[in-house]
């Protein structure tokens, strides 16, 4: 088979028969759980630890998903072994995994069972091979992060209007720029889909407290490599005149890994290029992974 596969509710078919109706929780009401993976050299990348978050977040919502950790990873892997076989060569694979609650019961009778697919797509260098070299940009709005009795911090889950919106509004004031999420109080939690990560000379790394933001599994490995670099780091509140007075900024997310951030609100951050502490922390995180991370995404970027 030359097309795609997914996985739906147990079964693998064809990617362009992964359907879901219109009914389903997930698009009536935006109840969706979610996990984004990547493979390099076609290896899934910290597996165990994004379906245990994703279980997590099932137990948030009370949402059985009908299968076990051990089927999940049965199935992600079957899934990525198959597709990864279609890519060109030296391409590498993003892995979406979701659970919904199944169908809405305002709108159809119907017993209720979750809904499981897991999808894989060539993953899109282009759309961040150049930050490696010139940096990100982040612009601050009005539109807040959800506060914590709206749902907790550690539930991953695809209800991203806020983002949506935030994004929306950072790129009218600032072209280009993607969205720094502040909480109510004031202070700096993330980015749209990102861990935010400060390093200062004199304190090393400086992240917002870890019961305030999503559990990143990209962040964790950073923090891995930092204390294997002894590079400190703690946490505490930040607020925006730290994010721009930092000597350093990162996001991390899954694709990616980990990206620069030269701009926030038109200024400079430091230097206003990559500095040498994303320089040691992404080869260090190549060297990991047995993949030039920086190298891949240039290499591939216009496919």
């Amino acid at each position: 088979m030359t097309e795609p596969l997914a996985f739906l509710n147990g079964q693998l078919v064809p990617a362009s028969q992964a359907l879901l109706p219109v009914y389903d929780g997930g698009f009536v009401q935006g109840t969706t759980v979610a996990e984004q993976l990547r493979t390099f050299s076609g290896q899934l990348f910290r597996l165990t630890d994004h379906i245990d978050r994703l279980f997590h977040s099932l137990s948030i919502v009370d949402v059985d998903p009908v299968m076990t950790r051990p089927e999940f990873v049965a199935a992600a892997e079957t899934l990525v072994h198959h597709n990864y076989q279609l890519l060109a060569a030296g391409d590498d694979l993003g892995l979406a995994m979701f659970v919904t609650p199944g169908p809405y019961a305002a709108m159809i009778r119907e017993v209720p069972r979750a809904t499981v697919c897991l999808h894989s797509f060539p993953l899109r260098f282009g759309q961040w091979a150049a930050k490696y070299q010139h940096g990100e940009a982040l612009a601050t709005t009005d539109v807040r992060q959800v506060p914590d009795d709206c749902w907790p911090p550690e539930l991953k889950c695809r209800s991203r209007m806020h983002y949506y919106l935030a994004d929306q509004r950072a790129r009218r004031l600032h072209p280009g720029s993607r969205a720094i999420m502040i909480d109510h109080a004031g202070f700096v939690v993330e980015a749209t889909t990102a861990n935010i990560v400060l390093y200062r000379h004199k304190d090393g790394l400086v992240l917002p407290p870890a019961e305030k933001v999503l559990p990143g599994i990209s962040q964790a490995e950073l923090l891995s490599i930092a204390a294997d670099l002894e590079i400190p780091a703690f946490h505490r509140d930040i607020r925006i005149e730290d994010v721009v007075g930092a000597d350093e900024v990162f996001l991390t997310s899954t694709s990616p890994c980990m990206l620069p951030v030269t701009l926030v609100n038109g200024e400079p951050v430091g230097s206003g290029q990559p500095g040498p502490t994303f320089s040691s922390c992404i080869a260090a995180w190549s060297e990991r992974v047995g993949l030039d991370i920086v190298g891949q995404a240039r290499r591939y970027a216009d496919r």
